[in-house]
C-alpha cells in the first residue's frame, strides 16, 4: 500500500527545509566573514590620529618681499604648532622658522600686487599647506595652521 500524501509532502518540506537552514547558516557566515574584513582592513585608516594644537606659537620675524609685478609685501606669520611641534619635532631640538620664511618669500614673490589684495586668503591657504607639508616628519604634522601677524602693501 502506499503512503499517504500527507507523509510525503512533510518528507519533502522536511528535507527542502535542511537545504533552506544549511543557505541561510552559509549566508551568516559569509556577512560575519566580510565584516571581519572590512574591520581589520579599514578601521586603522578610519581613526587617524588628528594633530592638536599644543596652543603655542612660532612667531617669524616679518619679511618684505619684492612682488612679481612691482611694488613690495611686508609679511610677518605665525605658525601654530601641534603637541609634537611644541615638543621640538623627532629631532627634539625645537622647530626652526627658516624652511617657513623660505615659502613665505617664494610664494608671495610670484604674486603679483592685484593677487596680494585680492586673493589674500588664497595666498594663505596655499601657503599653509606648503608649509604644514614641509613641517611633516614620519606622517606626523608639526605644525597646524598659519595666521598672519602682518601684511602690508605698498
Amino acid at each position: 500500500m502506499s503512503k499517504p500524501k500527507t507523509e510525503e509532502t512533510d518528507e519533502a518540506t522536511e528535507k527542502g527545509g535542511g537545504k533552506k537552514k544549511l543557505l541561510l547558516v552559509l549566508v551568516v557566515v559569509l556577512l560575519a566573514a566580510a565584516g571581519g574584513a572590512y574591520f581589520f582592513l579599514f578601521s586603522g585608516s578610519a581613526e587617524a590620529e588628528e594633530p592638536v594644537s599644543s596652543g603655542t606659537f612660532l612667531a617669524l620675524e616679518p619679511v618684505a618681499v619684492n612682488l612679481a609685478g612691482g611694488g613690495y609685501l611686508k609679511v610677518g606669520v605665525s605658525l601654530e604648532l601641534t603637541e609634537e611641534g611644541a615638543a621640538g619635532g623627532h629631532g627634539g631640538g625645537g622647530l626652526d622658522g627658516a624652511k617657513a620664511t623660505d615659502l613665505v618669500i617664494s610664494t608671495f614673490s610670484q604674486a603679483d600686487p592685484a593677487d596680494v589684495n585680492a586673493a589674500r586668503e588664497a595666498l594663505k591657504e596655499a601657503l599653509e599647506q606648503k608649509i604644514i607639508e614641509a613641517y611633516t616628519e614620519d606622517g606626523h604634522a608639526l605644525v597646524l595652521g598659519i595666521y598672519y601677524t602682518e601684511y602690508v602693501t605698498q
